[in-house]
């Protein structure tokens, strides 16, 4: 390692995920000439998952930041170089390749040509390979000598007077863009046109450097359309309007599929395409919990943390699942196995400003109701600020989503790839309810169980739905089923 290398160290892209292949530069906190410390954050990148701030293991001044925000960068890129020793003065940049200084030496301005692609102006961005002349053929030597130099820039030789000689049909082939006055066509075209009695004199060439292409023949061939009467005025043809397609195009806008958008569009549809989808509805009177929500928020065992119906909701299906273990599984298709999980790791689906990701509480159906309150609103409040860890959101059995916050009464819900079931909490609203057999206004909601088939059949799943509502129903089963 040179002492420019050691001086001047280059930070990748790390895989800040398991297994990401690429992340999003969202924001620079530094710029070129900015002294940073080793373990200092330098900026924040979005991958497949989450937004993870990066720290810069090295101490020194930012030499140069090699990408700008927004652009979407493959992990062991090198995204910023730092000068580890800048009192040392201005450093020799990097000797060139001994590959590249070879060919740069080799002729000025031709070498560098072969060294970069697209370095100088081409005379012409369509090259013909150059047809070989029949020995001994001084008009061919000409033609072809005319040629170079008209690429080349230089004026055209007067061909030398050749001998009349006897040419043989490929001879002449060959020979057929020397030909003076004679159009520029291939040998199957001419054979087109004279199939067709097309004049090759009188057709329009089309093609590169003048050629005459098939298309072009086809044109001359085409019969020309009817004369129009000399009396017979045709009116002015109108202005052509828009195409649709244009008009369409010019009202809608292009967002690129990226990050958090991209992985859960393609998690979604792996889920949707492997695992067999059965979702099942219960309507419940939740009456009793949203009594039971308010006087929890007046516990003082409940100070400092956020009650609401999810919680509950959260911890009824807890219970459900503690009834009814089996239903807490993965498939393994690789061993063709089922795994069946003495945690739960219950996820809940947060829509955020980058989309939806679906954190996890780990071991959720250990903690207290206290606890799982505490859990619950550092999950939501992480995942609005966006500073959910990749982490977070690996592991989850179980998912809850609460479609009722946006006034949606259910739904049915997609597995989050690799779990089990998934619940949707409806909106709970004031409906008529038959209640002790009388018709009266209840807090009723709808809840919705989507569950894999391979490892939830119907009897399963219906139970785990079932009490999930009792419970609702009644929330004192939280004492006598816990």
């Amino acid at each position: 390692m040179t002492a420019t290398d050691q001086r001047f160290r280059e930070f990748k892209m790390p895989d800040v995920g398991e297994g990401l292949t690429e992340a999003e530069i969202l924001k620079w906190y530094v710029t070129e000439g900015d002294t940073v410390t080793d373990g200092q954050v330098v900026c924040e990148v979005e991958t497949a998952k989450a937004a993870v701030e990066l720290p810069i293991p090295y101490d020194g001044v930012v030499h140069e930041l090699r990408f700008g925000e927004g652009t979407t960068v493959d992990v062991g890129t090198v995204i910023i170089a730092v000068d580890t020793d800048p009192g040392a003065g201005p450093a020799e940049a990097p000797a060139a390749a001994p590959e590249a200084a070879e060919q740069a030496a080799e002729g000025g301005e031709e070498g560098r040509k072969a060294v970069l692609v697209g370095y100088g102006a081409a005379p012409s961005s369509t090259k013909r390979r150059a047809r070989k002349a029949q020995p001994g053929t001084a008009a061919a030597n000409g033609a072809q000598a005319a040629v170079q130099a008209e690429l080349n820039g230089r004026a055209v030789p007067e061909p030398a007077a050749a001998p009349v000689s006897r040419e043989t049909p490929a001879a002449t082939a060959a020979t057929e863009p020397a030909a003076a006055g004679r159009p520029l066509a291939k040998p199957p075209v001419r054979k087109l046109a004279k199939d067709l009695g097309i004049d090759l004199a009188s057709v329009v060439p089309s093609g590169p450097d003048g050629i005459i292409t098939r298309e072009d023949v086809h044109a001359a061939a085409a019969p020309a359309p009817a004369a129009v009467p000399e009396f017979d005025v045709a009116p002015a043809p109108a202005a052509p309007a828009p195409a649709p397609e244009a008009v369409t195009a010019a009202r809608e806008t292009r967002v690129p599929i990226k990050g958090v958008r991209k992985a859960t569009a393609q998690a979604m549809v792996h889920s949707a395409f492997t695992a067999p989808h059965v979702t099942e509805f219960i309507t419940v009177d939740v009456t009793r919990t949203m009594k039971l929500v308010q006087e929890l928020k007046q516990d003082p065992d409940m100070a400092g943390v956020r009650v609401n119906p999810l919680l509950l909701v959260a911890k009824a299906f807890l219970v459900a699942i503690r009834r009814h273990p089996e239903i807490n599984a993965s498939w393994d298709e690789e061993n063709q196995e089922i795994v069946r999980k003495d945690y739960v790791n219950l996820g809940i689906a947060a829509a955020t400003p980058r989309g939806l990701i679906v954190p996890n509480i780990k071991d959720a159906g250990a903690k207290t109701l206290p606890q799982l309150a505490e859990s619950l609103g550092e999950l939501v409040a992480t995942a609005r600020e966006g500073r959910t860890s990749p982490a977070d959101m690996a592991g989850g059995t179980v998912t809850i989503t609460n479609v009722g916050v946006f006034g949606v009464d259910t739904g049915t819900p997609i597995l989050n790839p690799g779990e089990s079931a998934i619940l949707a909490f409806g909106a709970v609203k004031e409906q008529p309810w038959v209640h002790k057999g009388k018709v009266k206004p209840r807090q009723v909601t709808t809840l919705a169980l989507s569950f894999d088939h391979r490892l939830v059949d119907g009897e399963l799943g219906s139970k785990v739905l079932a009490d999930t509502a009792a419970v609702l129903e009644r929330p004192k089963r939280l004492i006598t089923w816990a």
